[in-house]
């Protein structure tokens, strides 16, 4: 089987405004199967919002994205109703998305398998944060855009979403991850705004 080494995403010249203030200009980035970018830098230097600018959430001001690969999002909030528990969260999306995919398993994969019938509002925000990661394994798609994904997250839940990562990076999937935390999967590029 022949491995595509065309880009999944790819940006040039992008700058954005908040305000009168310019928050970055000139970023650009390819990402190729296989790779991981990390985004560092202080917080309200722009991370969030190029991550959303490259989910197409936001427009930039200047420059152009190329996103031909189907991709996953996953922001600060988990979306998880106060009456949602894990399973019936993942099986929401699963229908909205037509997907088959075993939430079962995948509960179980992600730690939540004790969880699986606690309403949201009872949950702790590390397994809010796990049920929210748990909607990447519910359909394939190469790229993963993930904004802070250690938040809220204790070491084993760090250990597991690395795991989780590290095996979507192993199949030819690719992320870009802002991040103030060490990455515990292999990075090939980090861009500092």
């Amino acid at each position: 089987m022949t491995v595509s080494t065309a880009p999944l995403l790819s940006a040039s010249g992008l700058a954005i405004l908040r305000g009168e203030r310019v928050l970055f200009r000139g970023i650009g980035l390819k990402l190729l199967p296989g790779e991981a970018i990390v985004l560092r830098g202080a917080n309200g230097a722009g991370k969030t919002t190029l991550l959303r600018m490259l989910a197409g959430l936001t427009r930039p001001e200047a420059g152009e994205i190329a996103r031909p690969a189907p991709h996953h999002w996953i922001g600060h909030k988990e979306g998880i109703k106060p009456q949602e528990t894990p399973c019936s969260h993942l099986a929401l999306w699963a229908k909205a998305w037509g997907s088959s995919a075993n939430i079962p398993e995948i509960l179980e994969k992600m730690a939540l398998t004790r969880a699986a019938d606690v309403p949201g509002r009872y949950l702790s925000a590390g397994q809010r944060r796990r049920t929210a990661f748990a909607r990447l394994l519910l359909e394939d798609r190469p790229l993963w855009l993930l904004d802070e994904p250690y938040t809220a997250l204790d070491a084993a839940g760090k250990t597991l979403l690395d795991q989780v990562i590290s095996g979507h990076l192993r199949t030819n999937g690719a992320i870009i991850a802002s991040m103030h935390d060490t990455a515990g999967f292999p990075v090939t590029t980090e861009v500092t705004l």
